[in-house]
């Protein structure tokens, strides 16, 4: 009955799928939208193939997703280890909390001017960039995940012994993990997008840059074969990690 289930979901999801790009062609067959603005999804997968196989899509691609990774890398490691620091000491969470409310809402693409004046037009700049951005849902979820831990448990393992650290790595962090583990899989999405916008403003190579050139030179089956390779890019991605998270929580299952 499960595999009949996701067989379902996934039959169902295809056909809703199927349904929209239908109704774009249909669009772009009666020109209800000038062409233009808006070519079929036959000439948008052209397109797409035209720049793997002739042009350097492929290595946009590549370029693209080489920043998006390191960006979230080095997100999801700062902010893992400072949210475990701050998470597992009350004192230090009612201290930075003014600090953290503060940067929380900053949007990570207002810091790019500042990024831009500090490293220039740089893939450095870059990686800053994404990494600040991506940082902030694992930070905030790993502080939130060991906050939860029932404070006695703490207690308890301090009483038998146990060093801070090996508290944080026996109790504390199995606990949050599904927290952190659901922080990275957001922080991942925004380092995907952190990326296309600073490939844009900066000029960097990459899938952010083919979309720019493609809009301003009006090579709209170029445009929209961009936009459908991120789409299935934010896709995969967003795919394997919840099967990185599957298989890591997997004692969770099998404790209910």
């Amino acid at each position: 009955m499960r595999w009949g289930s996701r067989l379902l979901f996934l039959a169902g999801s295809l056909a809703v799928a199927i349904f929209l790009v239908w109704l774009w062609q249909l669009a772009a067959d009666h020109r209800l939208v000038n062409p233009v603005f808006l070519p079929g999804p036959d000439r948008a997968w052209k397109a797409l193939m035209t720049g793997f196989s002739q042009g350097d899509l492929g290595a946009k691609l590549l370029a693209t997703i080489e920043r998006m990774f390191w960006g979230w890398l080095i997100a999801s490691l700062a902010g893992a280890g400072l949210g475990a620091i701050i998470g597992s000491s009350p004192t230090l969470r009612a201290y930075l909390a003014p600090t953290l409310e503060f940067l929380r809402p900053l949007p990570a693409s207002a810091t790019i001017p500042v990024a831009i004046a500090i490293f220039g037009l740089s893939d450095g700049m870059v990686l800053v960039v994404i990494a600040f951005g991506a940082m902030w849902p694992v930070l905030l979820a790993t502080i939130h995940g060991f906050s939860a831990v029932e404070p006695r448990l703490y207690e308890v393992m301090r009483a038998l012994g146990f060093s801070r650290a090996k508290v944080i790595w026996k109790v504390a962090l199995p606990s949050a993990s599904p927290d952190i583990l659901a922080g990275m899989r957001l922080g991942l999405t925004v380092a995907l997008i952190l990326s296309i916008v600073c490939e844009m403003i900066a000029g960097r190579n990459g899938l952010g840059n083919w979309i720019l050139l493609s809009a301003r030179s009006f090579r709209a089956p170029d445009l929209y074969a961009g936009v459908i390779l991120l789409g299935a890019l934010g896709y995969a991605t967003s795919a394997a990690i919840s099967v990185f998270e599957q298989r890591l929580l997997v004692w969770r299952s099998r404790a209910r």
